[in-house]
């Protein structure tokens, strides 16, 4: 922990894919060590775990008084022995995990997750905590509003930003274009979001939402980036289309999609993969 005393922008070069290479256990580190909160965003609702990021977010018509839900990539939820193998989905597995949110006064406040309600590496890159305390509790004591998860298909030239839990900064691009495949290692993801330049993530900015800009509304979810031009590594995503050419793109970073997840929500809001027309991998 020494070794993290200093934290220069020499750290930003870590992969983007950083669980479980992120430099140091965001949690441990004293506030005052860190960087000045990236003054030109706001960072209430947005989430700090130990080695990656996340926001706090809301389905669209669900009650106060329901339990608060993180989300975060599926390749952050410190799965013993590593990552989640391809076709691996987990729902409602309890678990004790710690983080901390930024209020509305750019301050953080500790927050307690007791159970993964989904999560998988499969088509996307996701995750979603469910808190020990409510959105009312959350909002009463911390002075934190959630972000709404849209459950429309964004489009392609949307302003987004990109903020950062982990290293208290974010980042302003377009949406690019949507990859039909992005491939990593074993992994592979369908229809995931390329940014322009601008949202340059590294590592520890996984699991950062995508934000419509100026908006509380998120729309995606950022997750990976080529870094060394390799084709379809670890930390080397490729794009491949539909007739199964591949394209690799040094330095682009990607995100996933998450408006998919309303389709296999229950009238009150629990994940259930058994409905008509769920579209998260089971």
């Amino acid at each position: 922990m020494k070794a993290l005393v200093v934290l220069t922008l020499s750290l930003f070069t870590v992969s983007a894919f950083a669980l479980p290479r992120a430099p140091f256990d965001a949690l441990a580190v004293k506030t005052k060590s860190l960087p000045v909160v990236d003054p030109d965003y706001d960072f209430e609702g947005i989430v700090k775990l130990s080695n990656c990021s996340g926001s706090l977010i809301t389905f669209p018509g669900q009650p106060d008084t329901a339990k608060g839900i993180v989300m975060t990539n599926g390749h952050c939820i410190q799965k013993p022995g590593g990552y989640l193998n391809p076709g691996e989905v987990w729902v409602n597995r309890p678990i004790k995990r710690k983080m901390q949110i930024f209020n509305s006064k750019m301050k953080l406040a500790p927050i307690n997750a007791s159970k993964i309600l989904y999560a998988t590496m499969t088509n996307t890159d996701v995750a979603f905590y469910e808190l020990e305390e409510t959105y009312e509790e959350i909002a009463s004591i911390f002075k934190v509003q959630p972000f709404t998860l849209d459950s429309n298909h964004p489009v392609a030239g949307t302003a987004i930003d990109i903020i950062s839990g982990y290293w208290d900064r974010g980042y302003s691009c377009d949406i690019d274009a949507f990859v039909y495949k992005i491939r990593e290692g074993q992994w592979s993801w369908t229809d995931s979001i390329r940014y322009t330049s601008g949202c340059d993530t590294i590592g520890g900015t996984s699991g950062s939402p995508i934000i419509q800009r100026g908006t509380k509304t998120v729309i995606g979810i950022n997750n990976t980036h080529n870094e060394k031009g390799e084709r379809c590594t670890l930390d080397n995503p490729c794009e491949e289309d539909e007739n199964g050419n591949i394209t690799v793109m040094t330095d682009v970073r990607y995100g996933q999609q998450t408006f998919n997840v309303s389709t296999c929500l229950t009238p009150d809001f629990r994940f259930d993969l058994s409905i008509r027309g769920c579209t998260l991998p089971q």
